[in-house]
């Protein structure tokens, strides 16, 4: 492959490609079990992944709920912001937190949050998330009540505000660390990183793959540390299209379960 007009194939197929979900392969819908990827988004990483090209995806959901996402594709993962992550040997690692804690968190947000119906909290396992995606009047409300809950639990939790969601996370959680954590290991290892993500919570992911010298590109508008941008979570699933003509592979039709 000396000939210079397989260079864009040589390049893409040195990369390492990592991907955000919610608002990047899929739309954000009005609650997050409503999510899903466009079939043929689906198919396309599924091809790229076919041509041994590493693939992940980097994710505020729990594994369990990207793998059903993502079915019947099983791709490296890492889940609620990198506090759960699967590397490419299947191999799980885990931010272990103390259960009782936990527990007490919930329910002291459940009384919180049932004050004002508008509030819908999504248990993640070791996080929690404040939506008010169904109530944006709510949007002070919730962020008061997450601000409260991280400067309580501060010696385990962490606020990270997003697009209508604010979200407790694990302390030490964060997207730009578990790339590095992929990066370190193989098939990772060695390749050009690259990153696509759309919200506050991608920031660190980017800045990240800007370090390495990667191509980090945001999703949407907005500030952002992002080298590039994609106006929609449809281009996304064109720009994908376009990195597989570079690769000049064959599609690979696969049927996602109902």
């Amino acid at each position: 492959m000396n000939d210079q007009n397989d260079q864009p194939a040589q390049e893409a197929r040195r990369c390492a490609f990592f991907f955000d979900v919610d608002g990047t392969l899929a739309e954000i819908q009005p609650r997050p079990e409503l999510v899903f990827i466009p079939s043929p988004t689906l198919a396309a990483l599924e091809r790229l992944h076919a041509a041994g090209v590493p693939v992940a995806v980097i994710s505020g959901r729990p594994l369990s709920q990207l793998d059903a996402l993502l079915a019947p594709l099983r791709l490296p993962a890492a889940g609620v912001h990198g506090a759960e992550r699967r590397a490419a040997d299947g191999r799980l690692h885990k931010l272990a937190l103390d259960a009782e804690v936990l527990t007490r968190i919930e329910q002291e947000l459940l009384q919180a949050c049932a004050e004002y119906p508008g509030l819908y909290l999504e248990n993640k396992g070791v996080a929690f998330a404040l939506h008010f995606r169904l109530a944006p009047e709510l949007e002070a409300t919730a962020r008061g009540l997450a601000d409260d809950f991280a400067r309580r639990y501060a010696e385990v939790l962490t606020l990270q505000p997003g697009k209508c969601v604010f979200e407790l996370k694990p302390r030490g959680a964060s997207k730009g660390e578990v790339i590095r954590a992929f990066m370190a290991e193989a098939p990772f290892s060695g390749r050009r990183p690259v990153f696509v993500g759309d919200d506050l919570t991608d920031e660190a992911g980017f800045a990240v793959v800007n370090a390495l010298g990667g191509l980090s590109i945001k999703v949407g508008e907005g500030p952002s540390e992002a080298r590039q941008r994609l106006e929609s979570v449809a281009a996304v699933g064109g720009w994908l299209d376009a990195v597989l003509r570079t690769l000049g592979e064959p599609a690979v039709h696969i049927t996602k379960p109902d």
